[in-house]
């Protein structure tokens, strides 16, 4: 049964895709409803996701013990696992990502989070799960870090396709779109078809406003409550204007007339965090053609319910987000110290989770094994 707000968002020019996968969710015909009947058309995973699936029922005992008998270590397991369901998944979207030429389709795994300050390890993973899945619709996730900008280059400038992960401020965003288009320019050099390249840029959204609500409730004045809830939105829309003004011009128009495919912003973590928030703020709020949101399935089913879903929200509006921005620097919001705080803790997050997923497969692994 189709979903009216979900047809009318994707009518819109945004792609639904899931930000969860599991075995489960592969092997009981979640994915496959979601897909055709829920606008889903792609998926995005990452560490958490992945400690959260390997540790929940016994969807991966049998693959697990076959491996433990095999004599696989930890590292090795985990390896194995992920790359099945993303290949699986891959396999899953494929006739998505044939339908709309390698826009859509597309499922993402991301590099061992604890090489986010490693760019040649970086390079090195990313290069090793493309060659591991083997599918033309995979992403590689690489995050935003200084380390990761130059492996973003790299690793496109090779014909990986990849995801971007963990930005947080429109000024490292710029750096990121730079880090493509070069990756790009190096990639025809060195003789890849550009039409096969694509790449998403996955910008963080609900994370925002709980680090600069709990700011603004901290400095507690009527101006600094005033802008509760306001800060993420216009950090979007700002970074939307920057990826207008990258993708243009007679730099991008030589790569584009190569068959290079524009770097999609992709709207990332809008889940609502605030209970005082609408559970579908960062849907409605962020409707424009050329755009990825990656929800949480409780987000996704919110907008089915209760999304308002009106047309373009974000065009034409950095100006207003501009000026959020000056109200949040006049009431003594330091920006600066918002965009590093949450990139270290965007990292630190999922390098835990990444520990928690070792030390759950090691348990997994003595158990079964025999």
């Amino acid at each position: 049964m189709s979903k009216p707000n979900l047809e009318a968002l994707s009518g819109a020019g945004v792609s639904i895709w899931l930000d969860d996968l599991s075995r489960e969710r592969l092997t009981s015909g979640n994915l496959d409803e979601l897909i055709r009947d829920w606008n889903v058309v792609g998926v995005t995973t990452n560490p958490t996701i992945f400690a959260g699936a390997l540790s929940k029922g016994e969807s991966y005992d049998e693959q697990v013990r076959e491996l433990a008998n095999r004599g696989a270590d930890t590292e090795a397991t985990i390896r194995e696992v992920t790359t099945t369901d993303v290949r699986n998944a891959c396999d899953k979207f494929r006739d998505v990502y044939t339908s709309t030429n390698g826009v859509d389709g597309r499922v993402s795994i991301e590099v061992d989070p604890r090489l986010a300050f490693d760019t040649d390890k970086t390079v090195a993973e990313a290069q090793d799960l493309w060659k591991t899945v083997d599918r033309p619709n995979l992403l590689v996730k690489i995050p935003a870090t200084e380390a990761g900008i130059p492996a973003i280059t790299k690793v496109i400038a090779e014909g990986i396709s990849v995801n971007v992960t963990l930005i947080f401020s429109v000024e490292r965003y710029e750096k990121v779109m730079e880090a493509y288009v070069a990756g790009l320019e190096q990639a025809k050099a060195n003789g890849h078809d550009l039409r096969s390249i694509h790449s998403v840029a996955s910008f963080f959204v609900s994370r925002v406003d709980t680090e600069i609500d709990k700011r603004l409730k901290a400095i507690g004045t009527d101006e600094a409550t005033a802008l509760l809830g306001k800060a993420a939105l216009a950090n979007a829309w700002i970074a939307y204007d920057a990826f207008e003004k990258t993708f243009q011009g007679e730099r991008w128009e030589a790569l584009k007339a190569g068959g290079a495919n524009a770097q999609r912003p992709l709207w990332a973590s809008t889940g609502v965090k605030d209970p005082s928030y609408s559970p579908t703020l960062y849907v409605d709020q962020l409707v424009v053609a050329d755009v990825v949101n990656t929800m949480p399935e409780k987000t996704l089913q919110a907008v089915a319910d209760s999304g308002k879903i009106t047309g373009d929200t974000v065009t034409g509006r950095a100006a207003q987000g501009q000026e959020v921005f000056d109200q949040l620097a006049a009431v003594g919001v330091d920006l600066q110290d918002v965009f590093v705080a949450l990139e270290t803790e965007g990292v630190e997050k999922f390098e835990k989770s990444w520990e928690e997923l070792l030390e759950t497969v090691t348990n997994q692994l003595a158990q079964l094994k025999g």
